[in-house]
Parts: C-alpha cells; structure tokens; sequence
C-alpha cells in the first residue's frame, strides 16, 4: 500500500493512503534483510523527517527474505512492502526502485547507522536540479566505532580517489550509503550489478552519463544490531575495484598497452646498431625479442582497449 506521511506543526504523524491522482515527490527506500533489531527506528526517523520537512513522501521496504519479523514491523508502521527473492544489496534496492512512486529516492540502510533526519538536505539539491546526491560522512562526522579503521583510512579512501582518477567523479565519499537521485536519472542510468557494488555503478553511471551531481553532509553512527555486518571487506572491496577497472578501459588496457609498447620501442631500438653492454650484463639479440614480444602486447592491449570501449557505447554503458 503506499502511504504518505503529513502532519500540521506539532501533529503526530498521520498515515493516509495515496490516491491515485496525487504524486508523490519521495520514496525513501531501505533494502532489509533481518533488521528487525533496528528497523522501526529508521522507519520512525524518516516519517518524522518528511513530517517536519512537510515532504509528501512513502517508506518502501524492499524486503530480501527475512524471517526475524522484520515484514511485520514494516507493514505496522505503514511502509510499502515489496519482496525480493534474488539475492543481494544491488538486487533488494532495484526491487524498491521498481515500486517506488516518488519522483525523488533516497536510499539508506535499515542498520540505524545513517540519519535519515537528513532527507530534507537531499530533497533540497534535487529540487535544485541535482541528478544524484551524494552522502559524505567524512563531511559530516564519523563517530566512533561506526566505521573499522581499515575501512575509514584506506579501503574508502583509496577506492574514492580510484573513482576520481579513473571517472572525474569529484565525489568524497563513493561508498556512501544514503543517498538520493531523480527517478528519471536512475532509469537512464540502467543500473546491473546486484551486489554491494550497485553503489558505486551508480555513480560511474552518472559520470559516464555527464547527469549532475550534488553532496551533503551527512553521519555515520555504529550501526545497531548485534550481528555483524552484510559487508565484506576484501571480496567487496575486490568486485569494486574489479567493476572500476572494467568500466575504464583506458586504465586496464589502454595506459598499461601504451607503455608496454613505449618499452619495447625504446628497447629496440637501443639495440638495433648492436649488442649492448651494461656492466658485466650483454643485452643481444634475445633481448631483441623480449623487446618484440612488449610491443605485440601492447598492441594487443591497446586493441583491447577500442574494442572494450565500442562494446561499452553499443552495450549503453556509456554514450561516448
């Protein structure tokens, strides 16, 4: 059922079904896979967000198979169900999506470790005309605890400053996970990864698709279940840098085969009067050879490279 959240001042929060005329301008989405521990409080944060903020809007819980309850606590509180049997982050937030009627999503765990009193700062850059709108928890404080250090002090940073170098994306915070987008901007973006790494898709996909993008500050806080995390730190951090690398062919193939064949040149050519002698070492003709081989390489690499990028533009990864 979808349901908006409206209030007048001081109001408690009163649930009324939508009609079918009236649209809506916020979905606030939450993939969940038992959050029963947790799941209410962001719920209730987010109805009193849109609340105070005046934001006719819906909570959609995209539900992955849970069995803690977690259903039971969402349909109570008024929130829009949908049930997703494919497994994954990726796969429960395009279930969301796909029911979502809001013009505007913002996305965020159901873990109570973002504030989703933060909506109306989302809400505001997307009125403005933002395409996506990024979360920084850097901007906005971490607390303690909420993030491992590994994670806080390289594996974020590093792949943050791999999403610069390699897409221009000027984003401080790539793997942030409250976030907000035009409905429109998120289906030319076709999204297909369905795992952690959806995420970061979405923002090389903005990139590549040159939409506008906006940050804000936001927080992070210990999340507050008493199980461990979804998150994978070495498998999730490889397929990020894995779809980085796929989505950049210049990086993976392109600068390596340009500086292979560079290589291989300089080298023959160094040698093509004759043998050369550098210390007690003599580099001849077999050293020729390997100074062939980089060149093939290279060239390979480099063809790679053009028929990696006219498959990403007749795939519609990219547009150019």
């Amino acid at each position: 059922m979808a349901v908006a959240i409206r209030a007048d001042q001081n109001d408690p929060p009163v649930v009324m079904p939508i009609k079918q005329s009236e649209t809506l301008e916020l979905s606030v989405v939450m993939p969940c896979l038992n959050e029963a521990e947790t799941l209410e409080t962001c719920i209730r944060k987010a109805q009193r967000a849109l609340r105070e903020a005046n934001i006719a809007g819906e909570i959609v819980v995209a539900d992955n198979g849970s069995d803690d309850g977690s259903i039971e606590i969402a349909e109570r509180l008024g929130a829009k169900i949908v049930n997703v049997r494919a497994k994954g982050y990726g796969n429960a937030l395009m279930g969301g999506i796909a029911v979502a009627s809001g013009n505007y999503i913002v996305m965020g765990d159901a873990d109570d470790s973002y504030d989703f009193g933060h909506i109306p700062r989302f809400v505001e850059q997307l009125r403005k005309g933002a395409d996506l709108v990024m979360g920084n928890r850097f901007r906005g404080g971490i607390q303690k605890d909420a993030m491992p250090p590994l994670h806080r002090y390289f594996g974020n940073p590093a792949l943050t400053t791999l999403g610069r170098l390699f897409f221009r994306s000027g984003v401080g915070d790539i793997y942030c996970g409250l976030r907000g987008f035009r409905k429109d901007a998120y289906q030319r973006m076709a999204l297909r990864t369905t795992g952690m790494e959806f995420a970061t898709e979405m923002v090389v996909k903005a990139m590549l698709l040159e939409l506008r993008i906006a940050e804000v500050p936001t927080t992070l806080s210990p999340d507050g279940r008493n199980r461990p995390p979804h998150l994978r730190t070495w498998r999730d951090g490889w397929r990020t840098l894995r779809f980085f690398l796929l989505y950049s062919p210049r990086w993976l193939f392109l600068y390596p085969g340009m500086a292979l064949m560079m290589v291989g040149l300089l080298l023959g050519l160094w040698l093509l009067p004759g043998p050369r002698a550098v210390g007690n070492v003599t580099f001849d003709v077999h050293t020729m050879v390997y100074a062939a081989a980089f060149v093939l390489l290279g060239f390979q690499s480099i063809a790679f490279a053009v028929f990696t990028k006219f498959f990403a533009i007749s795939d519609r990864i990219t547009s150019s």
